[in-house]
């Protein structure tokens, strides 16, 4: 039986489904991306705290389950409420991640098809997500020119600094 996993997402008010299988064509042969650049990720996102290339999901042969690696060391995404600054972490059922302001949940992991839903729920930001383990996490918008960090509220004016556009700024988190 193949590895699959099925993703479910809300973005803009449209529900989609995804079913992805070990050994499909993708961007990178052996795992599924994520972010907001199209010619770097399977799944793409419009979100504007979403990286580029922001984490990729992929089947662990060894180990036989599914793990998620952070591929934005700069944006980290947070697995069940902690920062994945580098490295892979499991994923099970009930596990959930952020990317930026993005919420994916992984609704179940099935062992005898190892397969996973996950369903992504956007909302309008608060800009801040609360961990309880490392408390709350702010995010900005750094300039492509002046590399300064604008709040997101920047995004439609420009760099307050350069007057550069916002609309390719990388999403970073502030420190507390």
């Amino acid at each position: 039986m193949t590895n699959q996993l099925i993703l479910t997402w809300t973005e803009a008010g449209v529900h989609q489904t995804r079913t992805i299988q070990d050994g499909q064509p993708s961007k990178n042969p052996g795992s599924v991306r994520l972010g907001r650049d199209p010619a770097k990720c399977d799944l793409v996102f419009s979100h504007s705290s979403v990286s580029g290339l922001h984490i990729e999901i992929f089947f662990n042969q060894e180990l036989q389950q599914y793990a998620v690696r952070n591929l934005r060391p700069s944006n980290p995404p947070l697995v069940d409420g902690k920062i994945l600054a580098q490295g892979e972490a499991k994923l099970l059922s009930g596990s959930r991640i952020h990317l930026g302001q993005v919420e994916i949940e992984v609704v179940e992991v099935s062992a005898a098809a190892v397969g996973m839903v996950l369903t992504v729920l956007l909302s309008a930001p608060p800009v801040q997500i609360s961990s309880p383990a490392t408390g709350p996490c702010t995010y900005g918008l750094q300039c492509p020119k002046c590399s300064r960090v604008s709040p997101y509220a920047q995004l439609s004016a420009g760099c307050p600094w350069c007057g550069t556009s916002l609309a390719a700024a990388v999403s970073v988190v502030l420190s507390p």
